[in-house]
């Protein structure tokens, strides 16, 4: 009974903590899979805005879960210039695109104060033998990270401005509600232009939209501080033309 309490109390300490932990380990894991995670996860000092998790083109040897605050995954083109991905917030992992190859294609950077855990891949490989669901769970996210990836792909080819701008909007709206926190106010973490570089706008042509669905009722903007006033008319927005 004693041994027991030990681990419960154990998996609140590591994992349940930071309030997120459901998003980013797989359901059903028992007390003593959570101990055999947990002994080879590294959490090393949180990292400032603008220090990079990993950089493209580093050997690849781990992927991270992140814990608190948010990240941005960009890729540099010939001349040098940053195009943006995507964005990753509490319980996303990062990294696993340096799976195939043994290189990460693209580079990942804390845009706030942020902290990951550091998980060994070659380590979680050998547990996945162990822990059933754990390789499956990996396996979904990679297939779910392709699907959003194809998702952008057709939102930036053939949806007009105003609805690439609400798909994010609604995107970060849900992805706040899975994580506990309030779906129609939050702050975004991401700068205007990022947010320009991912879904292939002008800077000038996301600060136009913001300013026209705050005229039209459907945000409250305040820089960073977003709130959706009409979730209905903000969803009507996406179409493809």
């Amino acid at each position: 009974m004693s041994s027991q309490v030990v681990n419960l109390r154990k998996i609140h300490n590591v994992c349940e903590q930071c309030g997120i932990y459901r998003l980013c380990l797989p359901m059903g894991l028992t007390s003593r899979d959570i101990d055999q995670l947990d002994d080879i996860i590294k959490r090393s000092r949180p990292l400032k805005k603008g220090e990079h998790v990993y950089r493209a083109g580093e050997d690849f040897g781990a992927i991270y879960a992140l814990r608190s605050g948010s990240v941005k995954s960009y890729i540099l083109n010939e001349r040098g210039e940053e195009h943006v991905i995507g964005f990753k917030m509490p319980g996303d992992l990062v990294g696993l695109n340096g799976i195939n190859g043994n290189l990460y294609q693209n580079s990942a950077v804390a845009l706030e104060t942020s902290s990951v855990c550091e998980i060994p891949f070659t380590q979680l490989e050998e547990l996945g033998k162990e822990i059933q669901g754990l390789s499956h769970h990996l396996i979904e996210i990679m297939s779910k990270e392709i699907q959003e990836e194809h998702h952008k792909m057709a939102m930036c080819s053939k949806m007009p401005a105003d609805a690439r701008l609400a798909s994010v909007i609604q995107t970060m709206s849900k992805r706040f509600e899975e994580r506990g926190f309030s779906a129609a106010e939050f702050h975004l973490s991401m700068s205007r232009n990022d947010i320009a570089n991912m879904l292939g706008l002008a800077v000038e042509t996301v600060s136009r939209l913001f300013t026209q669905f705050q005229e039209q009722g459907i945000l409250s903007v305040d820089r960073k501080h977003i709130r959706i006033i009409d979730a209905k008319k903000l969803a009507g927005l996406i179409r493809m033309d």
